[in-house]
C-alpha cells in the first residue's frame, strides 16, 4: 500500500552471525527463524560472569521481534540485566535436532538440525504490562492455552520474579539436512548409511494425586498426546 513502509522481511547479517564454518547453511529469514524459535521452549543463555563465559539453560519465548527469558530477582545474572544501560551483553541459542546422520566414515557423522543465535542485550522489564504479557507467554510458549487455564502470579511471585527482554536484531539461523556426505573412495564400503529421524512426542499428561476427580483433562493437553507421524 503506498505510504506504507514494509518491514525488511530477513535480518542484515553481521560479523557475528555469519559463520566461518559451512556458511552455506546460515539463513536470515526472519519466517524461517521465528518458526525456529516457535517451536521450541528451552533456550540457552551466554554471557560473561567475572571475566569467565556462563552458559545457562532457560526457558524463553517470542512476541513480535523480542524475547522474553524469566528466572529469580535473586540470580546474579538477573541482577545485571537491572541497569537500562548498559545492560547485559547475550548470547541466546535454541537447536532442534531433527536426525542422525550416520556416513560410512566416522568422521562424517552429523546430525540435521535446525538453529538460531541471538546477540544482543538483555534488560530487565519492569513495566507491569509488559512483565504480565511476558509470563503469559512464556507459560503459553511450554503449553499453548495453558495461561488462561491457571491462576496469575501474586504480588508476592511477581516480587520474586524477573523478566528479561532482547530485541531480535542481530540473529542467524543455520541448518542442516539430506544425506551423509561419504568421501567419493568410501561408497563401496560395507557400512549402513542414512538418517534416523528424531520425532517430538508427549505422553499421556499423568495427573496429580490430589487433583478433584472431577477436574477433567483440558483438550489443549489431551491434543498434546496425540499421536503424530510428523518428524521434528
Amino acid at each position: 500500500m503506498q505510504g506504507t513502509e514494509e518491514k525488511p522481511a530477513a535480518y542484515t547479517p553481521t560479523d557475528r552471525t555469519v559463520p566461518t564454518r559451512s556458511a552455506e547453511r546460515a539463513a536470515y529469514d526472519k519466517e524461517l527463524v521465528h518458526a525456529i524459535l516457535d517451536e521450541g521452549y528451552v533456550c540457552h543463555l551466554g554471557f560473561v560472569r567475572d571475566g569467565a563465559p556462563v552458559v545457562l539453560p532457560t526457558l524463553y519465548c517470542r512476541v513480535g521481534e523480542r524475547l522474553y527469558a524469566h528466572g529469580s530477582t535473586g540470580s546474579r545474572p538477573l541482577r545485571m540485566t537491572a541497569a537500562e544501560d548498559p545492560g547485559l551483553p547475550v548470547c541466546l541459542t535454541v537447536t532442534h535436532v531433527d536426525g542422525l546422520v550416520l556416513a560410512r566414515s566416522a568422521f562424517h557423522h552429523s546430525i540435521n538440525y535446525r538453529s538460531v543465535v541471538v546477540h544482543g542485550i538483555a534488560r530487565q522489564v519492569t513495566d507491569p504490562d509488559e512483565r504480565a504479557l511476558a509470563l503469559d507467554a512464556l507459560v503459553d510458549q511450554v503449553v499453548p492455552g495453558r495461561s488462561a487455564d491457571s491462576r496469575p502470579a501474586n504480588k508476592k511471585e511477581l516480587a520474586a520474579t524477573a523478566v528479561i527482554r532482547i530485541d531480535l536484531a542481530e540473529v542467524s539461523a543455520k541448518l542442516r539436512t539430506g544425506d551423509a556426505n561419504d568421501e567419493p573412495e568410501d561408497l563401496s564400503l560395507p557400512h549402513w548409511t542414512g538418517v534416523v529421524p528424531l520425532r517430538k512426542g508427549y505422553e499421556v499428561p499423568v495427573p496429580n494425586g490430589d487433583l478433584a476427580p472431577e477436574i477433567e483433562l483440558p483438550d489443549y493437553l489431551a491434543k498434546l498426546a496425540e499421536p503424530t507421524t510428523e518428524t521434528v
